[in-house]
């Protein structure tokens, strides 16, 4: 596990030993207030998003092939893509240095990398959770997401795309691959997404 659940854990009350299962489940539902059909879409998602809480930072360390596959309009050739091998600074600078981020330079670009348990990327991103939650220190250290505010980021995420509202749905497979699509942009892991987030339903019910 990341450091990230164990400071969560912290906040609300329960023993910091960085493991997630029902009883921390229920506890990070009720100190945030969210109901059953919340909290299970919320860290359902956000489960499957960070490799079951082991990751709240984006790993770049990709390989050519790799880089090809995943943004193949950036990387349109074996030698374009060999000159960043496995070199995560660079590629983030080529592949986030874009307006609709926020990124207005290549070190915005490399800084404001997907963090916490939903990934939050681009200083557009980072500046407006900054905002709306008070707290302008992510500007500066942008790595506090990683651990401080992972879940906040997630659950800003939400609150941001109105998601909660579409939770409020229930727990039907059909609202699940929704709010999927809000996340995803498609619907890449949605057995995962679906499996996890009708386990965690299934712990908070029985609270």
């Amino acid at each position: 596990m990341s450091d990230a659940m164990r400071k969560l854990q912290t906040k609300i009350g329960v023993g910091a030993d960085g493991q997630f299962g029902p009883n921390t489940a229920r506890s990070i539902a009720s100190h945030y207030g969210l109901s059953p059909e919340r909290g299970a879409h919320l860290l359902g998602q956000a489960s499957h998003e960070s490799g079951n809480f082991k990751r709240s930072r984006e790993n770049l360390n990709y390989s050519w092939k790799g880089l090809m596959n995943t943004w193949p309009t950036r990387f349109k050739t074996e030698a374009e893509a060999r000159e960043y091998h496995r070199q995560p600074s660079k590629i983030a600078r080529k592949v986030y240095l874009r307006e609709e981020l926020g990124n207005e330079t290549e070190d915005d670009a490399e800084n404001f990398i997907g963090r916490g348990w939903l990934q939050l990327t681009g200083k557009a991103n980072y500046r407006s959770f900054a905002s709306d939650m008070g707290v302008p220190a992510v500007l500066t250290d942008p790595s506090l997401v990683e651990e401080e505010y992972a879940f906040e980021t997630a659950q800003w995420f939400f609150h941001k795309h109105r998601l909660f509202d579409l939770a409020d749905e229930g727990i039907e497979e059909q609202t699940i691959k929704k709010i999927t699509k809000k996340i995803n942009g498609g619907y890449h892991g949605l057995d995962d997404r679906i499996n996890k987030t009708k386990k965690i339903y299934r712990w908070l019910m029985d609270a």
